[in-house]
């Protein structure tokens, strides 16, 4: 292939992953971390063609094979291989749907299996004790507590917490209304602890300006930000005397671990928590395996 040749085919492929790209975020409402991931990896993907004087168009599931192949050779984790594997995918789905190919290379291709992680969360005296730990008559210790009943009591990811606008929150019926990844939305219950908190932190929020519409604001009248209440989350729970580690997102993985202990439906759950596939719900069932393991270890007496 002559270079001239070799700059079309490169030009193009570049074109085809812009397209793809534009395809995720626009029609599909995919995050900016995603696409970043995305990118990177088809980047990659897209230099080997290069080397090898190939497109995407014209590879076979060989050429496929043996590019992740040599990504296992070079020391890439399982999980990382996977993630390359669902890139692939999503781009030769959208060449099929656009009718660049008529046979998609990566059709038969198995993701690596990958050791089961199960989250980590507290537990429900853990959860008890990091929020008394937040508390206090301050504006800070009331408006730490709403956040951490709000978060604990609807499954909140941290980015969904610091963007609830005070329209969102219904003390009357107890729901916020949530707006997740891909701009999804979901209303979702909250108990009487966590609306009581935000009650009381709603009569001592500070006066902000009509632009400022997020429900929890520094003291300097914004937003909270991400970054803020992960450091009062570790304050509190230093405080608290919990030793593992302690993120905002391990309070997620409490509420929805705890509501699956005591028998909630697996369906509700995901729902809660806005997963697109309840096969990402599902870890939280071996979560509830191991807690039933554990106590049989504890009392039971040949346990």
């Amino acid at each position: 292939m002559s270079r001239d040749a070799s700059t079309e085919v490169n030009t193009a492929a570049s074109d085809l992953l812009e397209l793809f790209l534009r395809h995720l975020r626009v029609e599909r409402g995919v995050s900016s971390r995603t696409l970043v991931s995305y990118r990177s990896d088809l980047l990659r993907y897209l230099s080997v063609l290069k080397a090898m004087s190939k497109g995407p168009l014209d590879v076979s599931r060989g050429d496929v094979t043996d590019y992740l192949w040599q990504r296992k050779a070079d020391g890439v984790k399982a999980s990382s291989l996977a993630r390359f594997m669902a890139s692939l995918k999503a781009f030769y789905r959208f060449l099929i749907a656009e009718e660049r190919i008529s046979k998609d290379p990566t059709l038969l291709l198995q993701s690596p299996r990958m050791p089961e992680r199960l989250p980590r969360y507290l537990s429900e005296e853990e959860v008890s004790r990091l929020i008394v730990a937040a508390g206090g008559a301050d504006p800070a210790s009331i408006r730490l507590r709403a956040m951490l009943e709000l978060m604990y009591g609807a499954g909140l990811r941290v980015s969904e917490l610091i963007r609830i606008t005070l329209d969102q929150v219904d003390l009357r019926v107890n729901f916020v209304r949530v707006i997740g990844k891909g701009n999804k939305e979901r209303i979702v219950p909250i108990g009487e602890r966590a609306r009581l908190a935000i009650r009381t932190y709603l009569d001592r929020r500070p006066e902000t300006p009509a632009s400022v519409k997020a429900l929890f604001v520094s003291n300097r009248q914004k937003p909270m930000s991400a970054v803020q209440f992960w450091r009062l989350i570790r304050k509190a729970a230093r405080s608290a005397g919990i030793t593992k580690p302690v993120s905002p997102h391990t309070l997620r993985h409490s509420f929805a671990s705890h509501l699956v202990q005591h028998g909630a439906d697996l369906r509700a759950v995901q729902e809660m928590l806005g997963h697109a596939s309840i096969a990402t719900t599902q870890i939280y069932t071996h979560v509830g395996r191991s807690h039933l393991q554990d106590a049989h270890k504890k009392f039971h007496p040949r346990g």
